[in-house]
């Protein structure tokens, strides 16, 4: 395929993070872009302002003219997540249509560009978009596909007029090993996505055939600790070739000082908060570093650097409440977003909303949620977000919850909970899952903002 004879693009799914941001690219390219999602949100909403056709009903009758009959100039992008049956995915099947996943079309797309791909199965998206932020800010400049909404540029698809690319590189459905980086940053292997891989044995498996895809002459930059060999390791809190050392606490930021073999930045600020961010942080430097960036230029963006929507997003922040809303959905995520909320306002009783993403991972992972929830002072969990998934017999948030070892826990409804935040009014609030949680974020915040 070759892009500069595509003209029009379909995708499938497109209000997913990932498709949208290949909707806006096309669109940049001066392609007709149109697509199909089954509900409405604030993602789609902007991209038909930005003159992107979304229709919300899977018919063939929604279908514009122009993608009724196959052409060489019509591309059609989907997402596993659609379902088999899908009448709009099962008319450019028939039809005969060029068909592409999207993992292939950024395959693609990073083809003959000097490519930085963030590899991980937490901490990609908030790595991925620190290394564009530094790029940028920096005058080095970059294009980048990013897992999140990036908030100093409101949008998950940056356009730079060079030929380097950030891009996330998903390991659901082995999706990264399309991409051919000059530079992989490997995050974390923990086990997840089991109802792809099995086990953990065949991810770990995965992530090496990617780092073996780097290439000749490229670099690879992991995290300490992970099964992996042949690149730079880093860390924050243990001996690494690249590391965090000095890491404190002021006025409600993370500092630290940088040191590689060679280099030592002192004194970093980072507005995002936890361990687990400064690791992200100094995986970026090491990036920006290897690119012949002024260590003082990449200083200056990190302090610079206002995070990712939806990854410790602060919602409200006044005298009387403190609401953040976080999209972890693995243990490890939740495990470092709650103990970074503690380690900022451990006077504080935090009470958490939690919604399980998937009937799988619930039943893979009920004990380490329920572990690491129990540090939290107050639970409240929704049902299960099936997203792809039929339900499961006996998988179900109570699964998680009957093993939680604090009193002050509950199962509620989305009505339910907001009429508990109205009458308890909490001072600390956190929001987690990966689902459709986010629907309750401004009413949420509009209950606190006027409690």
């Amino acid at each position: 395929m070759e892009l500069e004879n595509i003209k029009r693009v379909y995708l499938i799914g497109i209000g997913g993070i990932g498709m949208s941001g290949l909707a806006r690219y096309f669109k940049k390219r001066g392609c007709v872009v149109c697509g199909y999602d089954k509900t409405i949100t604030p993602l789609t909403s902007a991209m038909r302002n930005e003159g992107i056709s979304v229709v919300y009903q899977d018919e063939e009758d929604n279908l514009k003219v122009s993608f009724l009959e196959n052409d060489p100039e019509t591309l059609i992008i989907y997402t596993p997540a659609i379902p088999k049956d899908s009448k709009i995915l099962n008319h450019f099947r028939s039809g005969g249509f060029s068909l592409k996943k999207r993992s292939e079309v950024l395959g693609i797309i990073s083809k003959g560009m000097y490519t930085i791909a963030v590899a991980g199965t937490h901490g990609k998206t908030t790595t991925s978009s620190i290394i564009a932020h530094v790029l940028k800010d920096s005058g080095y400049d970059c294009s980048a596909f990013l897992g999140g909404i990036a908030t100093n540029y409101n949008s998950n698809v940056l356009f730079g007029d060079n030929n380097t690319m950030v891009v996330e590189a998903d390991e659901f459905d082995r999706s990264f090993l399309t991409l051919y980086p000059d530079v992989a940053i490997v995050t974390s292997m923990d086990a997840d996505h089991l109802d792809i891989y099995g086990d953990r044995s065949h991810l770990v498996e995965s992530f090496r055939q990617f780092v073996s895809q780097i290439k000749e002459g490229g670099r690879l930059i992991f995290k300490k600790g992970l099964d992996l060999s042949g690149g730079k390791t880093y860390s924050a809190n243990v001996l690494a070739d690249i590391q965090a050392v000095n890491v404190k606490v002021q006025d409600g930021s993370f500092y630290f000082d940088f040191k590689n073999e060679n280099v030592v930045i002192e004194n970093v600020q980072l507005g995002l908060p936890g361990l687990h961010n400064i690791e992200n942080a100094v995986a970026a430097i090491e990036v920006a570093l290897h690119l012949g960036i002024d260590p003082e230029k990449i200083k200056k963006a990190l302090a610079s650097f206002l995070g990712v929507k939806r990854r410790f997003e602060y919602i409200l922040k006044d005298q009387k409440h403190i609401y953040i809303d976080d999209y972890a959905h693995h243990p490890e995520e939740l495990r470092a977003c709650i103990q970074a909320v503690k380690t900022l306002y451990p006077g504080k009783k935090l009470t958490t909303i939690f919604q399980p993403h998937l009937f799988t991972r619930t039943r893979d992972f009920a004990a380490g949620f329920s572990e690491i929830l129990s540090m939290t002072d107050e639970l409240i969990m929704l049902d299960i977000y099936p997203a792809r998934e039929l339900p499961i017999e006996g998988v179900s948030s109570a699964m998680i919850l009957d093993k939680v070892s604090i009193e002050a826990k509950q199962i509620l409804s989305k009505e339910q909970t907001l009429d508990y935040v109205r009458a308890q009014k909490p001072e600390l609030l956190l929001t987690v899952g990966a689902g459709d949680i986010d629907t309750l974020i401004i009413p949420l915040k509009e209950i606190l903002t006027n409690a």
